[in-house]
């Protein structure tokens, strides 16, 4: 792993997918989608269709359930030029409904390490999407007192993470930022000057993909239940 300052002081997380589950419930809700879609186009254009809306509707819609949900509709009316019934689209609304309503599964080991970093470095959540459904979700999730700060964004760039610190009188030398994506959670802070570490998980959305063999100078971890290594890792730096 490679060596960062030893002078961290303030550790922030990413929520989706690197607290919780996230991923596995838009997956499961788009293949329930296309089965729904499935008398009208073959499953390859559907789900290409589906993620061409997605990325297109991001500037109006942001992140998270509700975005998805105008994108499955828009793309369920396209692909039946209009045909699709009321008790189709009736359908999708449910489908985000239970997606809203999932509960919150911790990915392993979180809360662990969350008890043991708590008092030893200031401790943030910093996570993309929609406003109610993150604070929803942290609220259940049970770890949210860990945390000395929360920040929701509408989108995870170089200036936007320049601005939490900057209001929260935090030195890029002193932080640390801990997610899952290397393009929301790594390489903004590497281009901020900052510092993170990079737990990946099973499966990343396609937008958020980047070629990992274009980086460089950041630590990864091993796998999801790696939370432990930072944790051993960061006594280190003490």
């Amino acid at each position: 792993m490679t060596v960062i300052n030893s002078n961290i002081n303030t550790i922030a997380f990413d929520a989706d997918d690197t607290l919780w589950r996230n991923e596995d419930i838009f997956i499961h809700a788009q293949d329930e989608f296309i089965k729904l879609l499935l008398p009208y186009h073959e499953e390859s254009y559907i789900r290409s269709h589906l993620a061409e809306i997605q990325v297109s509707n991001l500037e109006n819609f942001g992140y998270g359930v509700k975005g998805f949900t105008l994108s499955m509709i828009e793309t369920a009316i396209e692909l039946t030029e209009g045909r699709v019934s009321g008790s189709e689209i009736h359908e999708i609304i449910q489908l985000a409904k239970c997606m809203l309503a999932s509960p919150v599964e911790l990915l392993p080991n979180i809360e662990a390490v969350l008890q043991e970093l708590k008092g030893k470095f200031k401790l943030l959540v910093i996570t993309k999407g929609d406003l109610l459904d993150q604070e929803s979700k942290l609220a259940r999730s049970g770890i949210a007192d860990y945390f000395d700060i929360i920040e929701v964004v509408s989108e995870k760039t170089e200036e936007a993470y320049r601005q939490i610190l900057e209001r929260h009188k935090i030195s890029t030398e002193q932080f640390l930022m801990v997610g899952n994506s290397l393009k929301s959670d790594i390489l903004p802070i590497l281009d901020l000057g900052a510092q993170a570490v990079h737990i990946p998980y099973h499966s990343t959305w396609e937008h958020e993909q980047v070629a990992e063999d274009t980086l460089s100078n950041y630590p990864q971890l091993q796998s999801l239940e790696g939370v432990n290594e930072l944790s051993d890792w960061l006594k280190t730096l003490k």
